[in-house]
């Protein structure tokens, strides 16, 4: 390896603080160094990868949700009014209290999320049943003060891609279909990124503020501790009520309307990053990655015709509608090997005299490593096919890992043994008191109860009564 490539090297994976903070500025993903603590640059190659995992969630909303925009700032006669929920922000909220030099009559938070935004317009918004359900989201930045460990893309005071969703219901019911409808949609997109999630209900004291009950969605990170990559919130009518949010039943009748809320960040890319990166760099799924091929010339003494053949399977491609790079760079082919690997660029095609002497080209699977000689006259048939498959191959991959570093535990030892490599799941008798206590003496927390889980019957680890439930156990970003 040249010294140049050995510079550029990243920290084996298994050292995985490094190797993430590392990856995200070679891969070219988010600059650090921004001069305010919590906030982070996008590179234009991050953003892009950003887009096109938000074209996704876009395109699974939009079948009946509507994209909308509302103000970053919120008065704070607003914000205060439901005590739960800002009990829940209170010290992380950043608050303007000047416009220039003057001193502000109301002072204006920063949204740490939008309900109190959103919901004085849903009062007048909603009239009459007929208006029902509404179903809204918006793309957003949102602002906490972050008093921990700040980390780029996981943990920050300004998140910059927040996914909300705020709906409203008639029922009580028909809010709970949506938190479920929310989390299988949020599968769905995890599963179109090849990441496999376990969705659980939070136990009550790790709910969302002011709601009536929380689905989340975690996913596994390579250090064993679980990610919350996506939440969903049944806020019933308590905010109808503290907003007024009422509609006109089919009796004529003034009723409390009943909503949800659901969110997404860009813990979403850090997942991404996380769990399909090797040494190398980035893997990247076909759907997501920028540039979804690389043509590398091998250049001897005459390269025209190799520059042209390339030029042209670029071309085939681009009309198949794939995304692709020809690099004709003057750097040898190992470093723009390495280069294009580090940005996760699922297939390369390198294509030299030989090859074109045959018709072919050789191609190469980031993921794998596999390597096979392919016919130029259906490249662009052979490309995606493979796209298929990296795609599976990355899902099952990943869901084989999740399934092994899940271990089902029956004391504390065990539970303390396990969770240095990923979730432990162990039976619980639901009362508060124990549940807190199981989290004081083994140092992790009760993600939640599984989502779809079958009766079971087994005692629980604290208290040792008959419980009927298993609740998943992990360290925690």
């Amino acid at each position: 390896m040249a010294e140049q490539e050995k510079e550029a090297a990243l920290p084996k994976k298994e050292n995985f603080s490094e190797w993430y903070n590392d990856l995200l500025q070679k891969g070219e993903i988010m600059d650090v160094r921004y001069p305010v603590k919590g906030l982070y640059v996008w590179y234009p190659f991050g953003f892009n990868i950003r887009r096109n995992t938000y074209n996704i969630m876009r395109e699974l909303l939009d079948k009946d949700h509507q994209e909308t925009l509302f103000p970053l700032l919120i008065p704070e006669n607003e914000f205060m009014k439901e005590a739960e929920h800002i009990k829940g922000f209170e010290d992380e909220v950043y608050w303007v209290t000047h416009g220039g030099t003057s001193p502000l009559d109301v002072k204006l938070a920063l949204r740490p999320t939008s309900e109190t935004a959103i919901y004085p317009m849903y009062k007048l918004w909603v009239r009459s049943h007929a208006d029902l359900p509404l179903k809204l989201y918006q793309i957003v930045n949102t602002f906490r003060y972050e008093t921990k460990h700040t980390r780029p893309l996981i943990r920050l005071r300004e998140i910059t891609s927040f996914k909300e969703a705020h709906t409203v219901h008639a029922t009580w019911d028909e809010a709970a279909a949506q938190v479920d409808e929310a989390i299988r949609i949020y599968t769905e997109f995890y599963r179109r990124l090849a990441i496999p999630v376990l969705p659980s209900r939070r136990p009550d004291w790790d709910k969302f503020p002011g709601a009536d009950y929380t689905i989340a969605t975690d996913a596994l990170m390579p250090d064993g501790k679980t990610l919350q990559v996506g939440t969903a919130h049944h806020l019933g009518a308590n905010f109808a009520k503290t907003f007024d949010i009422t509609y006109e039943d089919v009796n004529g009748e003034q009723v409390y309307a009943h909503q949800t809320c659901y969110g997404v960040s860009e813990r979403s890319v850090a997942a991404l990053i996380s769990i399909h990166g090797d040494d190398k760099g980035l893997v990247i799924p076909p759907e997501i990655a920028p540039v979804q091929v690389v043509i590398i010339p091998i250049i001897f003494k005459e390269s025209s015709d190799v520059l042209q053949a390339c030029e042209s399977v670029k071309n085939k491609l681009e009309a198949a509608g794939i995304r692709v790079k020809v690099d004709a760079s003057e750097d040898r082919p190992g470093a723009k090997y390495y280069k294009w690997e580090m940005k996760g660029v699922p297939v390369r095609l390198e294509l030299g005299p030989r090859d074109l002497k045959n018709n072919a080209a050789m191609l190469v699977r980031r993921d794998t490593g596999e390597k096979r000689q392919v016919s130029l006259e259906n490249i662009s048939d052979e490309v995606l096919s493979l796209f298929g498959a990296v795609q599976t191959s990355l899902y099952e991959k990943a869901k084989q890992e999740v399934e092994e570093r899940i271990f089902d535990c029956s004391t504390h030892d065990e539970i303390r043994q396990k969770i240095t490599q990923g979730i432990a799941k162990v039976f619980w008798c639901g009362k508060k008191e124990c549940g807190l206590k199981l989290e004081d003496e083994i140092g992790a927390g009760i993600l939640g109860i599984p989502t779809g889980q079958e009766p079971c019957k087994g005692k629980c680890i604290t208290c040792g009564t008959d419980a009927d439930m298993q609740v998943y156990v992990a360290r925690t970003y």
